[in-house]
């Protein structure tokens, strides 16, 4: 295997990068493998399906298991090598029936089909060392000697970056909503890597095309978010023990939370979030459950200790799984694109297993839920934040608000983390800090207080939620009639997986500059993509909190 797609790569070597049995993500070497022959059957399916939708025959079918297929491949979200199986038979397949659609619309046209090469052509080995060994032919790093690594490095920023965007995009099809445009944008991009493109400064801008792309995946999330549970609300959410049965729901999947409440309705079981399920407490029709009672510990690479100790079930939605611990193995869960090889995967959202499980385990004591009384507030969405922005405007022409830091992203296991805890709470009193993704978790418990009634600490969401960050900062912008880079605005990001590719990439598209980015920069950037970055946009690396904070507040200063 080799992959150096996440944070927790290898660093150790030469080279970054996972190369052994195991990588750091608890991925071991097949399902490596695997996950790289279903990207390279994802992208045969791509060329066939862009070419058919050129033509006037698209194939959304197709489209959707691409979004999926791709979501599947990310870091801590699919680690069970025979799903894998399954899902390149269903590429090849899918991939089949868009050449006959190709085929079809091009003899419609008065066209010659063509025969695409690649992977349009591949088909999967049957004996498993075969499959191995084209595995080998088909990796990030495949070329590396022909075309040097700023090229490789180049097409995985885009691979990586399209992981991202086929996340955000499916969690959106999932509620109902989906676009032609994105579906277009993401065959195109994969069949665009299919064809092992060489030229560095074409690739470096298709990069911030796919940061477009981004942006417009974004915007359908938020719709599909806001257009099923209403706009954020500012919620003070418990984080302290409710006594009775329980079962908890991490990931990111709000429909898979709302099937669940739906599914526990007048059962008499507590349901919990956690992890990046947090901001589903300022959600008006989650936080109608009733029985939706609370928040229950933190971000994802914890979940191991915290899982341990909840007395429930636990359902893990769409990403962020670790190695289930053996104490609670037989109860967890998984559906949507998670897996893990021995937990039951509930495929159909039908929870009865699930509620089996909290009704036969003793969920929380009264004992354990005697101990006061403790709150986050959450739901400072971009509604939420524009109703007040004349307040907010007045507050930064008053010189009440002296400047606004953007600290989010996402957690991780890695060293160098506390930074956005000393970065956040040394923040001077008369700033606001705005955070989004499971980043908050390194600071949240903080008391910040407030400035003349608005919260230093504005929670916008989950990390899809840049969107709310975007509009209130374009808002700003146009009330003070500047550019947003003239904002007294500093934007201090942590990255752990491909959804925080995908969100650079877009704020890049934007020409947003000094973006803040850490704890170390990816593996897959080379010396020279980075120094190409700094010189476009200005992109730094985090370095010492107070000196960071110095240099932010300077221009402000003078």
């Amino acid at each position: 295997m080799f992959c150096y797609q996440c944070e927790q790569t290898d660093r150790t070597g030469t080279v970054p990068g996972c190369a052994g049995a195991i990588g750091n993500c608890g991925k071991d070497a097949a399902t490596s493998d695997l996950q790289d022959l279903l990207i390279h059957a994802a992208k045969g399916v791509a060329q066939y399906a862009a070419e058919a939708r050129t033509l006037g025959a698209p194939d959304d079918e197709a489209a959707r298991f691409l979004l999926f297929a791709v979501f599947t491949t990310l870091t801590n979200v699919n680690f069970n090598p025979s799903r894998f199986g399954t899902l390149i038979q269903q590429a090849v397949a899918h991939r089949d029936r868009a050449r006959a659609a190709y085929e079809r619309a091009a003899r419609a046209a008065g066209e010659e089909p063509r025969a695409l090469a690649g992977p349009a052509a591949w088909q999967p080995a049957d004996d498993p060392d075969e499959l191995a060994r084209q595995a080998a032919e088909v990796r990030v790093d495949t070329g590396l000697a022909l075309v040097g690594p700023d090229v490789v490095g180049l097409r995985s920023l885009h691979l990586y970056a399209l992981k991202g965007i086929c996340a955000y995009a499916h969690h959106a099809h999932v509620l109902g909503k989906e676009s032609a445009e994105v579906f277009a944008g993401v065959e195109n991009a994969l069949a665009h890597l299919a064809g092992e493109p060489t030229d560095a400064a074409d690739l470096l801008e298709r990069a911030v095309g796919l940061g477009r792309l981004n942006l417009t995946v974004m915007e359908l999330l938020d719709a599909a978010n806001t257009g099923a549970y209403g706009a954020q609300q500012p919620t003070a959410v418990r984080t302290t023990p409710v006594e009775g049965k329980a079962i908890l729901v991490s990931g990111h999947d709000l429909n898979d939370l709302e099937q669940l409440l739906e599914q526990t309705t007048g059962q008499g079981i507590n349901v919990y979030t956690h992890g990046e399920m947090l901001p589903a407490h300022a959600y008006p029709l989650l936080k109608a459950y009733p029985h939706l009672v609370g928040n229950y510990g933190g971000a994802w690479q914890d979940q191991q200790r915290e899982f341990a100790a909840f007395p429930g079930p636990i359902l893990m939605t769409s990403n962020c799984i670790v190695e289930p611990h053996v104490s609670y193995r037989r109860r967890i869960f998984t559906t949507g694109p998670v897996g893990w090889p021995g937990v039951r995967h509930l495929a159909q959202r039908d929870f009865t297993p699930v509620l089996q499980a909290a009704r036969a385990l003793p969920g929380f004591t009264a004992e354990a839920a005697a101990e006061p009384e403790q709150l986050l507030t959450v739901g400072f969405g971009a509604d939420a934040v524009l109703a007040v922005a004349d307040r907010v405007t007045a507050a930064v022409r008053s010189g009440a608000i002296r400047h606004f830091f953007l600290v989010g992203g996402c957690d991780g296991p890695t060293p160098g983390r506390d930074y956005y805890t000393d970065f956040a709470v040394g923040a001077p009193a008369d700033s606001v800090v705005l955070t989004l993704g499971c980043a908050k978790y390194r600071f949240n418990g903080h008391r910040f207080g407030d400035i003349d009634g608005i919260p230093r600490l504005l929670d916008l969401g989950q990390c899809n939620d840049t969107h709310s960050a975007i509009r209130i900062a374009a808002a700003l912008a146009e009330a003070f009639e500047c550019e947003v880079n003239d904002l007294p605005l500093t934007l201090v990001l942590s990255w752990t997986e491909q959804k925080a590719v995908a969100v650079l990439l877009a704020l890049l598209a934007l020409g947003l500059r000094t973006i803040h980015l850490g704890p170390s920069l990816p593996g897959f950037l080379t010396p020279n993509l980075v120094d190409a970055l700094v010189q476009r946009f200005d992109l730094r690396v985090i370095g010492d909190p107070a000196a960071d904070l110095a240099a932010a507040l300077e221009p402000a200063a003078k």
